[in-house]
């Protein structure tokens, strides 16, 4: 299913220049829906656009307080505190978790990135309110399921149904889903198996996480970047304001967190945009204005603090609170100048003989993220798995930048004489986005005609040798160097086997053998049998060459009783037949 790009639901103003400055409200847009990684065919949907500047954010599921602006208090500095720290910096136990195992997951596909847990935990704040202040089963999966409002086009924008309700009960319209609120689409490119079940849920925290950072890191981001860091919070959700608020609970988490158990988080108190309670639509239902619930009582004190008047902790008694500073907003990169992937393009098989360059030459194209090509992208190709096949030099390795149509094609591929398979893989440098995948074959040296050159009759007698008889491999009328050559003594029998009788080869140590293994020709393409011992049996018998690639010939040898003078080799009688004779092999 294609992800829909541009999909970013911005908040609209707040009634209050307050509430404006202090709270960041949560809408279903704040799920990821401008991905960097697409599918192959992905463009942008037909009437799916982010509503504008001016549009009413709409009720919202969740709404989120800015931090406290003070340093998180130290364990055991109030009674009313738990010993490891004050309420706001508390995180229920599952999804701590799953935020760190992302971070290590991810460092260990993608260090270059330095994907801090702290930032997934800022954004699952502003997003879920942390999974409803932890409300998720043993397996992180949430009790129930967090849903956004209806894509309706009513004051969000109109993303029409991608996922048949699949995966938020919705069949007329999208609903950004679970912890980290991905819109349905967006899911589908980015889902994630963070818990190992073998799922990709949405709904959980595992999966959701693993997913949120992996989009996080697209396009070679290094997040220990400022610059880097908002584009990623920016691709999020491309909002100042919600760039503010992501960055105010990364710095707050970065300062101090503790473990709380699950579902005793602190929910978001209240609100900005009109609302004076978190709401949460009903699952499954489009368009439902949602009844209000209770206000949470955050976890660890009895009154919510009002977001616009934080009150000083222990750490600063009395005093005035501080300021947070901001860094300066970097603009996320349009659609057209973000790498989304590269992709094949139009590499045919890849399948060489033994030696031999590969006639196919590896081509990549680098895509924006409206599908269109994308210039002076570093490409990384890489020759793997068990072979000796290299590019041209020796290389196995080599770094490319496409060009003005988002092209670059590797050099020449050659194969080694490792016969077998082996995998070349281009992937865009420095980056975690998927690598193409290109398999390749190395063939076997071949003949199709192997003929013993030479016309001479072959005849020897008892107790002497055919010594120097001659032959030449073909492969489509050209010399075949290196073909592997098996020379067989046989029966004359309409099945013939291994005789055991008449003609031999001897090895070094001297052992009889009438089959030898391990011949080649070459580089001519010809082979030479320098030594066969005629036996002590008078008789004609057979000699069987087979090539690789399967062409043979079979010659006759003359084997006569030994005269009283005992010459030992001689010329007599001797004829040859073969499947692989020809003008050209008896030259």
């Amino acid at each position: 299913m294609a992800v829909q790009f541009g999909r970013r639901l911005r908040r609209g103003a707040t009634t209050t220049a307050v509430a404006a400055a202090a709270v960041a409200a949560l809408s279903a847009s704040q799920g990821p829906g401008s991905p960097l990684i697409a599918s192959e065919d992905d463009q942008p949907a037909a009437g799916a656009t982010p509503s504008d500047d001016n549009a009413a954010s709409g009720n919202s599921p969740y709404f989120t307080d800015l931090p406290p602006l003070n340093t998180p208090d130290k364990p055991g500095t109030s009674v009313d505190l738990p010993v490891t720290g004050s309420a706001e910096s508390g995180i229920p136990a599952s999804i701590l978790a799953a935020y760190k195992k992302t971070q290590q997951t991810v460092a260990g596909t993608d260090a270059a990135c330095r994907l801090p847990w702290q930032l997934l935990a800022a954004i699952g704040k502003v997003e879920s309110g942390q999974a409803r202040g932890g409300r998720v089963d043993a397996q992180g999966t949430t009790l129930s399921p967090i849903l956004g409002p209806a894509l309706n086009g009513q004051g969000f924008a109109l993303i029409k149904d991608t996922d048949n309700g699949a995966y938020d009960g919705d069949s007329t319209h999208d609903r950004a889903v679970g912890p980290m609120q991905f819109i349905p689409s967006t899911w589908e490119t980015w889902g994630q198996d963070g818990n190992g079940d073998g799922r990709k849920d949405p709904n959980n925290i595992y999966d959701a996480a693993l997913a949120a950072g992996r989009y996080l890191c697209a396009g070679s981001r290094d997040l220990s970047l400022a610059a880097d860091l908002d584009r990623a919070v920016l691709s999020y959700n491309h909002s100042d304001e919600y760039l503010r608020t992501v960055r105010s609970w990364f710095e707050y988490y970065k300062r101090g967190t503790h473990e709380v158990p699950d579902g005793s988080g602190v929910l978001p108190a209240v609100l900005g945009s009109g609302n004076d309670t978190v709401r949460d639509p009903a699952p499954g239902r489009a368009g439902t204005t949602p009844s209000p619930g209770p206000s949470p009582t955050p976890h660890g004190s009895t009154t919510p603090k009002p977001p616009s008047k934080p009150s000083p902790g222990p750490s600063d008694p009395g005093g005035p609170a501080e300021k947070p500073s901001y860094p300066p907003l970097t603009p996320d990169p349009t659609p057209s100048q973000v790498l989304a992937g590269v992709r094949n393009a139009g590499t045919g098989e890849l399948t060489a003989t033994a030696g031999d360059a590969f006639a196919e030459r590896i081509k990549v194209r680098a895509r924006n993220g409206l599908g269109g090509p994308l210039a002076k992208v570093s490409v990384t190709f890489a020759v793997t798995g068990d072979t000796d096949a290299a590019f041209t030099g020796g290389k196995r390795t080599v770094i490319l930048t496409t060009g003005a149509d988002g092209t670059v094609t590797a050099p020449v591929l050659k194969a080694g004489e490792k016969t077998g398979g082996f995998t070349v893989r281009a992937t865009a440098t420095g980056t975690s986005l998927p690598a193409v995948s290109y398999p390749a074959t190395v063939t076997a040296r071949q003949a199709d005609t192997i003929a013993r050159t030479g016309t001479e009759k072959l005849t020897a007698e008892t107790g002497a040798t055919f010594d120097d008889i001659a032959f030449k491999a073909l492969y489509k009328k050209a010399a075949a160097d290196g073909v592997a050559v098996t020379a067989t003594m046989i029966t004359d029998d309409e099945k013939p086997v291994e005789n055991d009788k008449g003609p031999y080869f001897e090895e070094k140590d001297g052992k009889q053998v009438r089959t030898l293994t391990e011949l080649s020709t070459d580089a001519d393409g010809k082979l030479v049998l320098a030594k066969i011992h005629a036996g002590d049996t008078a008789g004609t018998y057979k000699l069987r060459l087979t090539a690789e690639g399967g062409a043979t010939v079979v010659i006759e040898l003359t084997v006569e009783a030994a005269t009283d003078a005992g010459t030992g080799t001689g010329a007599g009688t001797g004829t040859e037949t073969g499947t692989g004779t020809g003008p050209e092999a008896g030259a």
